[in-house]
């Protein structure tokens, strides 16, 4: 069992208040966005056996089948395969896709060959690996994900009153609605900025004034207006408006396949995902917008968004279930004077304490006590017991024992 340390990345768009709050810690009156725990080498979490603080990275690959097991290594490589964060948003993110694995390797591929640094304002890929994630909700967490049908988001274009939105209106209408939905993302995203600026500004008044009525998309509304508010004249303002509205309670997720485009407005979460950093944007950001790029990555199938709640499993664990296999995530949450709860051995995993104190003993009844916003990594061989009164997120491979 291993106390990680961990780097908080100071994104803009990141609270000043909540990471601090779950921590115990001052704020320091700057953002601060996400919490990295894992062994991404953007910023792999640190450890120390005694010898100094040495990268999660470091360790892993001194005994990649010891530290991971021989069933992740077998699947993944001799890498840790999930990146698990805290996310905390006050401002929209940028309206962004993931891409899918064979995707990310092409991509990485072509801009390795090219000779584009990986910290070139124009990069698009990070790393060669897909990006699925999940992002379960620790305070109530709004905001935007996947395609709404054609129909319905030709009611919301007109329901503006924007003249400049009404030929978009008529391509929802007037195609089938995969191919709408790319010919007026395409349109939004390729227009000229100063031609389109009328048009946005005009959009974000009128969805200010609709979401502060009572019809039946003013709730949407109002998110975009208030997103707008935070990128005035920025298209993705349109592009949101093809998405749907969420807002997840506290103990529910939203699973993000590849393709899929979202934003995430407000909230705190604990996300979890391939251990990967790569995005392609569209929207309420000033960074690089590579449009042929993320048309070629953008699945234009609308549905429903996958919210998911937790299903109950053994030893009154709670599972949330997702299509991959480089990570699961579950919850744990212990009542005090609760029997010791036994948690899965075989694969390495990140323990995050989000609420109350958990404390944690191995075979040989050495002690690891978290608090709120304090994480532990385990290696593979061993098997720990929780006990206390708290709330305990796991994160692992979804891979099974030999």
């Amino acid at each position: 069992m291993d106390r990680l340390v961990n780097t908080v990345r100071p994104y803009a768009w990141g609270s000043t208040t909540a990471i601090p709050e779950l921590l115990g810690e001052e704020p320091t009156g700057s953002p601060q966005a996400e919490l990295w725990m894992g062994a991404h080498p953007g910023a792999p979490s640190r450890i120390d056996r005694g010898d100094g603080p040495r990268p999660l990275t470091d360790v892993i690959a001194a005994d990649p089948a010891g530290e991971l097991g021989a069933p992740s290594v077998e699947a993944f490589g001799p890498t840790l395969p999930f990146l698990f964060k805290v996310l905390a948003a006050a401002v929209p993110l940028s309206v962004q896709v993931h891409p899918d694995r064979q995707q990310a390797r092409d991509g990485f591929a072509a801009e390795e060959a090219a000779g584009i640094p990986l910290g070139a304002r124009h990069r698009n890929y990070k790393d060669d690996n897909h990006k699925p994630e999940l992002l379960c909700a620790l305070t109530p967490f709004e905001g935007f994900c996947g395609f709404r049908h054609a129909d319905e988001a030709a009611e919301i274009f007109a329901g503006l009153e924007v003249d400049g939105l009404k030929p978009y209106a008529d391509l929802l209408h007037a195609h089938p609605e995969g191919d709408a939905l790319r010919e007026v993302l395409t349109a939004v995203l390729t227009a000229d900025r100063h031609e389109i600026a009328e048009t946005v500004s005009e959009a974000a008044v009128a969805a200010e004034r609709l979401g502060a009525g009572d019809g039946p998309h003013a709730a949407a509304y109002a998110a975009a207006a208030r997103a707008a508010h935070h990128h005035p004249g920025d298209p993705g303002l349109l592009a949101v408006l093809l998405l749907h509205h969420v807002v997840l309670q506290p103990g529910e997720a939203l699973y993000l396949g590849a393709g899929v485009p979202h934003v995430y407005l407000s909230g705190l979460g604990v996300e979890l995902m391939a251990n990967s950093d790569n995005v392609l944007r569209c929207g309420f950001t000033p960074k690089h917008v590579d449009v042929p790029e993320l048309l070629r990555v953008v699945r234009f199938e609308p549905g429903d968004p996958a919210v998911l709640r937790p299903e109950a499993g053994e030893d009154e664990v709670e599972v949330y279930t997702t299509p991959v296999d480089e990570f699961q995530l579950s919850r744990h949450v212990i009542p005090a004077a609760a029997a010791p709860r036994t948690l899965p051995a075989h694969v390495a995993q990140i323990l995050l304490c989000t609420q109350g104190e958990v404390t944690l003993r191995d075979a040989d009844g050495a002690e690891l006590r978290l608090a709120s916003g304090q994480s532990a990594y385990i290696r593979a061989d061993v098997t720990v017991r929780a006990e206390g009164e708290g709330t305990l997120f796991r994160a692992a491979a979804a891979v099974t024992p030999r």
